[in-house]
């Protein structure tokens, strides 16, 4: 969530400056003269993009449109097919991108400032002001800490991390992050929509809230079939939607949105959860370890319950959306509208003046940056609300009552114990290409 602070008054240079020299440490004085190395003179915002799918191509392009004196200086991935194609749409080559000509001016990423394996993001991350983590979620809290530590302003991609120890991880660098004053902006983006932003002013029309629904049920994601020739990691890495050190299960890379809606209108986070999911159609080798369907029972700490599905089966009923109930009244997310009781409008907002909230969680970063200010910090709230929904995903999972703090504590890793292309991951298949499935009443946390 925003945190607005008085500008430093300087300049965009002496702003990154400064934030680069207060990381310290031996590391601080070396990296800092490789970010400064490209930009001269000038007040260019350098970004480095690690992590070169289709959102971290979309936020790269995001970030270039963002009205500000902007340059895209180095790329990373664990792939150079995936770095080829969105260096070649962020140029324009591919249409899809909606890349104009002017953008190809503000790329600067020749091959010595390509990097591709588990360590490239490091040597992107030192030649820039601005990284954007759009990685699977599974890498961010190791990529974000290393930004933090680098002293880098930071737009994250949610979730932001998959497991507790990864949300744990985050928080450590988010408190890092504003000791720092790095601007760090998730991309949790209904924080950055004019329609939610207005709800929210308006929030107390409903009284205190006392229920609330979440819905993200449509037909689901790609899946990508394994390849010859391909070691269990990459293949995991490639199909990742559907491994949960990669993914976290759709509860949390997809239905994270609508669950942090709450949190956020709400001002608190769940103490407990229960719930009920499983597999009604994702049954196939491809489909690895992740449920189709989870409906959650979120507990409050003020005895407000948050109901939450999420359901990812062809041909089903769809719905994306959020409703808060209070004892004055409904706040209807979706439509943008709060009504009383007896169904009269209090408050409509008017559609026709919605702004884009994926770029303009891009203009109010760089903005921030380009006037030397320190403004945002979304970390802690980014890391709480994913842990929301990993507690989702350990309650339905287990078929259990799991609390929160026993939750965060309980030393779940999901993580490989090295990134490398041979290590073998946590979850293999057995003998028939099948993966283990979470079975409730005998899958445990603690």
């Amino acid at each position: 969530m925003q945190n607005n602070k008085p500008s430093f008054g300087n300049s965009r240079r002496e702003f990154v400056k400064t934030t680069g020299l207060i990381s310290g440490g031996v590391i601080a004085a070396p990296l800092l003269s490789q970010a400064n190395f490209h930009s001269g003179a000038d007040d260019t915002i350098k970004v480095a993009l690690i992590g070169c799918g289709g959102r971290g191509t979309g936020a790269a392009v995001q970030a270039l449109r963002s009205k500000q004196k902007v340059k895209l200086v180095a790329m990373a991935d664990a792939f150079r097919d995936r770095l080829d194609a969105s260096y070649k749409s962020i140029t324009g080559d591919l249409s899809e991108a909606g890349v104009s000509g002017d953008l190809t001016k503000m790329v600067d990423v020749p091959e010595e400032r390509k990097f591709t394996g588990f360590d490239g993001y490091q040597k992107a991350i030192a030649l820039a002001d601005v990284v954007i983590l759009a990685t699977p979620p599974g890498f961010r809290p190791i990529h974000f800490e290393e930004a933090v530590k680098q002293g880098k302003h930071i737009f994250m991609e949610k979730p932001v991390a998959t497991d507790p120890e990864g949300v744990k991880k985050v928080l450590v660098a988010a408190e890092e992050a504003k000791q720092k004053k790095l601007n760090v902006v998730v991309g949790l983006q209904r924080h950055y929509q004019t329609s939610y932003r207005e709800l929210f002013k308006r929030k107390d029309l409903i009284g205190d809230i006392t229920s609330a629904q979440a819905w993200w049920n449509n037909d689901g994601v790609w899946v990508r079939p394994r390849k010859e020739g391909q070691t269990e990691m990459e293949y995991q890495m490639r199909n990742w939607y559907y491994f949960n050190w990669l993914c976290g299960d759709h509860i949390t890379e997809q239905h994270i949105h609508n669950i942090d809606v709450i949190n956020w209108f709400k001002g608190s986070y769940p103490v407990k959860a229960q719930g009920f999911g499983g597999r009604e159609v994702r049954k196939g080798k491809d489909h690895g370890e992740i449920f189709d369907h989870h409906f959650v029972e979120f507990h409050y700490a003020d005895g407000s319950i948050l109901n939450s599905q999420c359901r990812h089966i062809p041909k089903t009923s769809a719905k994306v959306d959020e409703l808060l109930i209070g004892t004055k009244g409904k706040i209807y997310c979706g439509a943008a509208n709060i009504r009383d009781h007896k169904g009269n409008v209090l408050y409509q907002f008017d559609k026709k003046t919605e702004n884009e909230p994926y770029q303009n969680e891009h203009v109010e970063l760089f903005a921030a940056i380009a006037k030397g200010e320190y403004k945002f910090a979304d970390a802690e709230n980014g890391a709480k609300s994913t842990m929301t929904s990993i507690l989702g995903r350990m309650a339905t999972y287990s078929g259990q009552v799991v609390e929160w703090d026993k939750a965060l504590n309980c030393g779940l890793n999901l993580q490989p114990t090295a990134y490398t292309w041979d290590t073998l991951p946590k979850s293999l298949p057995d003998a028939n290409g099948n993966y283990k499935i979470a079975i409730p009443g005998v899958t445990k946390y603690y």
